[in-house]
């Protein structure tokens, strides 16, 4: 340059280090004018619209610059860095790596590549690697330890992320970054009050300081302060708007308190500002998932992972998807990649359990809950999944401690309070049962989940407590759905096509009490199609059902759209669902109108809780007048008993066991009760004690209810006065056949309440063994009344529990009046209603022809009175 030119220069570099940015680009630009282009004057432009963040026109001079001299380490870095912040890291990486060329010794150039290599491709140990150079070349570069820090918490080291921060403000105590970095360590070091404090350091020297505030936010948000983590992120966004890291927190918040809407409106802000926002697209599909709107919270962890292919999070959300689609292996998949990229994702090993307990594959399971709780141990959800495992495998004892520890970190979790305390119904262990069985009563007045409705039966008659409680579990189970269904369309078929959905096609009561049903059902009036939602247990009884029906649908592995095609293919009128609220039911099939009809029969022994579903079958005995106002269905009532029976089961006829074989002697009066542990509390284990003390040389034969529960048994016997030998435990039988023979080693069954015997009471009677039950005022805990009155033997049914111990007092010591009985019973096995599956069958149909022609005649639904003819 000239020299004029030079001091013109020198007057504008003067400017630039006086940070009048404004004067020394209007020099600069008047030389430019004025001569050819100058490697100088085009670099120092470049830098002064560098510092002004105005990158697309600092872009042009700094690569006017490098064309000029290739060989100025400065030229290459500061456009590497112009690059960098115009999104092309790539391209700044190759420019950052020639400026090292020129100058191996520059710190700034080491930086600036580290940044990349730590910001685009998340090589973290690289970055670092480029850092420690940098500190190397220049020891008092803070911004250096700082980004050192932050590849260090990237990398979960922690405490070596605070040592980096530390240095840094050791060398310049106003780095924002470092005391943003340095709060964010012992955040994640759970150093809660040290991470508040550091950010209120940084705050108190730049109250607008809005990254400070999201700190704290999320401070607020791990200790569940959400008011707080709220009001932090309000602040920051109050101090810039655009602060799209505050609108994604605050989705997560939102998000984690279920309230969707709002944390889908924070989402949906960030990805205004940033659309490429990974976090962001991560809370949309945590939000969609929640939702079950499964196909949109694929499609946004799909948009996460094209942004950020390493999120593990966002496989995380892939697995739990799939998990629901029923894509078993797929899932495992996602989730192995998920832990591939972050070894300590709880929620992954969570997700990975939860898929291997639907497969039967317990050891695994529990290795992977155990491996979620060594990483987080107040993961509750793995505490569950224990609680499940051991369910599953019987030991209830290990379940109740799962379950407690679970609802020690949540108390409200959805359907667990029922879970621990059928747990310990199955351990027999009522210790505080009526308190507890109190507050979880007020739970569910109070409207809370927390227990499915299958659970509650066994816990309280209360009809109207299992009313709400099965509506609040379709709310919480069903939250965008639990609304007045539509009426279906009106078809018009040949034959009325009846649908049965069930998890139960096989060696399951369900199946059992069904088989005749399905084959008299009338071909020329009905279309009969089953939807197996259940695996297939090769059992000959699946085999007989498979053949039943006109078209067997094995709906195993299919997601509930495939379902509802499979449904809506069929064209079915009435949409019969077996399951209801018991295990392996779908509810969320019935949740979109899949029929014109749909009802709700035998699997599940009270109401449903939705007008999901038209009707719900029964009888006037199990279902009186007086407790339809318990039921969101309308009554259908069949003549003799709602329950059905096959009697084309295995006979038992040829059978002849002796009570030898079973631990009982010849001279004992026996009283038996084959019910499931769950069923028996104090009040009726005190009954049957009395009748004990009643009955001299009497014992009590039971079901084999574990090891535990046999103990609890025989020491509440000892405490009630009775000896424990007298409380014998049936051992566990080859086939039905034997089971139903060695009925007849017992004088009489005792049945239980608030929930009867159900297939174990027809079983007795089908036996010929008399049943005594005392009635109840719910569904569950009339069963067996329903079944008694159907058979004709109406005087088993008592209605007090001193009614109910006297009279089974009475007929162990009036043992020709049991005689006759028994001998009733025989002959009721050829002629009573109860065991007559083709007379069941045609008044069931009478019950749906009467469903079909009030939807075909525009009518809505109504109670239905079947009467007794044909």
């Amino acid at each position: 340059m000239a020299g004029e030119l030079q001091t013109k220069f020198r007057r504008a570099v003067e400017a630039f280090q006086a940070r009048d940015l404004v004067k020394a680009e209007r020099i600069l630009q008047q030389i430019a004018k004025s001569s050819r282009a100058v490697f100088e004057v085009e670099h120092l432009l470049g830098v002064v619209k560098l510092v002004q963040g105005r990158f697309a026109e600092a872009e042009v001079h700094l690569r006017a610059a490098v064309a000029l001299n290739g060989s100025s380490d400065e030229a290459l870095s500061n456009y590497g860095y112009a690059l960098k912040s115009l999104g092309r890291p790539q391209e700044a990486l190759a420019y950052f790596t020639r400026a090292l060329a020129v100058n191996p010794r520059n710190p700034l150039s080491y930086h600036n590549r580290g940044s990349i290599l730590a910001e685009s491709a998340r090589s973290y140990g690289e970055a670092i690697d480029q850092f420690d150079k940098a500190i190397f070349y220049n020891p008092n570069f803070a911004d250096a330890y700082a980004s050192k820090g932050g590849c260090l918490e990237k990398l979960r080291r922690h405490e070596d992320a605070l040592v980096a921060y530390d240095k840094a403000l050791s060398i310049r105590p106003d780095l924002e970054t470092a005391w943003l970095g340095r709060g964010n360590a012992l955040r994640n070091l759970g150093r809660y009050d040290d991470a508040l404090a550091t950010y209120d350091k940084a705050l108190s020297a730049r109250p607008d300081f809005a990254n400070a505030w999201v700190g704290r936010g999320e401070v607020f948000t791990d200790l569940k302060r959400h008011d707080e983590a709220l009001a932090a992120y309000d602040k920051a966004t109050s101090i810039k708007p655009d602060l799209e890291s505050a609108w994604v927190a605050r989705g997560h918040v939102f998000w984690s308190l279920k309230r969707y809407d709002e944390a889908s409106a924070a989402y949906d802000k960030a990805l205004s500002i940033k659309s490429d926002l990974e976090n962001a697209w991560l809370g949309r599909g945590n939000v969609s998932f929640d939702l079950k709107r499964l196909d949109e919270a694929f499609a946004a962890y799909d948009r996460a992972l094209s942004i950020r292919p390493d999120l593990a999070e966002a496989w995380l959300g892939r697995g739990n998807v799939l998990t629901e689609l029923k894509r078993r292996d797929d899932a495992l998949a996602a989730y192995d990649r998920a832990l591939s990229i972050k070894p300590d994702l709880a929620e992954a090993w969570l997700g990975r359990g939860n898929v291997v307990w639907e497969l039967k594959r317990f050891e695994e399971a529990l290795a992977a809950y155990d491996k979620a709780l060594a990483i987080k141990p107040d993961t509750e959800g793995a505490w569950i999944g224990r609680g499940n495992v051991f369910t599953e495998l019987r030991r209830y004892d290990d379940a109740l401690i799962a379950y407690d520890k679970a609802l020690s970190i949540r108390p409200d979790l959805e359907g667990i309070d029922g879970l621990r305390l059928l747990a310990k119904m199955n351990l027999c262990n009522w210790d505080n049962l009526d308190e507890e069985i109190g507050r979880l009563t007020a739970a569910i007045r109070f409207g809370k989940a927390n227990s499915s409705p299958f659970a509650l039966l066994s816990l309280t008659d209360s009809p109207d407590d299992q009313l709400r409680c099965a509506r609040t579990w379709v709310r919480a189970k069903l939250p965008h759905f639990a609304k007045p269904r539509t009426r279906g369309e009106l078809r018009s078929h040949d034959k009325i096509r009846v649908g049965y959905v069930s998890p139960d096609f096989g060696q399951h009561p369900v199946g059992y009490l069904t088989a005749g049903i399905f084959e008299s059902h009338d071909p020329d009036r009905f279309e009969t199609y089953a939807f197996s939602i259940g695996p297939d247990d090769n059992s000959d009884l699946r085999r007989r059902l498979e053949r039943s029906f006109h078209r067997f649908v094995d709906c195993q592995h299919k997601i509930d759209s495939e379902v509802l095609k499979a449904i809506d293919d069929a064209q079915i009128d009435i949409l019969v669902d077996l399951a209801g609220h018991t295990q392996n039911a779908r509810l969320s099939l019935f949740a979109s109108s899949p029929a014109p009809i749909v009802v709700n029969y035998l699997g599940f022994a009270g109401t449903l809780g939705s007008e999901l579903y038209d009707y719900i079958i029964a009888d006037d005995v199990v279902l009186p007048d007086q407790n339809s106002q318990f039921f969101d269905e309308k009554v259908v009532r069949l003549p003799g008993s709602f329950m059905p029976r096959d009697n084309q089961i295995e006979t038992f006829e040829e059978a002849a066991p002796d009570r030898a074989d079973h631990g009982l002697r010849p001279e004992w009066t026996v009283f038996c009760c084959f019910n499931n542990a769950y069923k028996i509390n104090p009040a009726i284990f005190g009954s049957w004690m009395n009748i004990l003390k009643g009955v001299d040389q009497s014992v009590l034969w039971l079901s084999d209810v574990g090891e535990i529960a046999k103990s609890n048994l025989r020491e509440e016997a000892r405490g009630l006065g009775v000896d424990p030998d007298r409380l014998v435990f049936a051992r566990r039988v080859a086939s039905s056949s034997e089971h139903l023979a060695r009925h007849r080693l017992a004088d009489l069954f005792l049945d239980t309440l608030p929930y009867n015997a159900h297939t174990t009471a027809s079983d007795a009677l089908w036996a010929g063994l008399p049943v005594v039950t005392h009635v109840g005022t719910s569904f569950a805990g009339r069963v067996a009344a329903s079944l008694l009155d159907a058979v004709g033997l109406p005087e088993l049914i008592t209605r007090t529990r001193a009614d109910y111990e006297a009279l089974a007092i009475d007929l162990a010591l009036d043992r020709q009046k049991l005689a006759d009985m028994r001998g009733r019973l025989q002959e009721s096995r050829l002629t009573a209603s109860l065991f007559d599956a083709a007379l069941y069958t045609r008044r069931l149909e009478t019950a749906y022809a009467a469903m079909y022609q009030r939807h075909q005649a525009g009518l809505p639904p109504d109670h239905i009175e079947v009467q007794a003819r044909g």
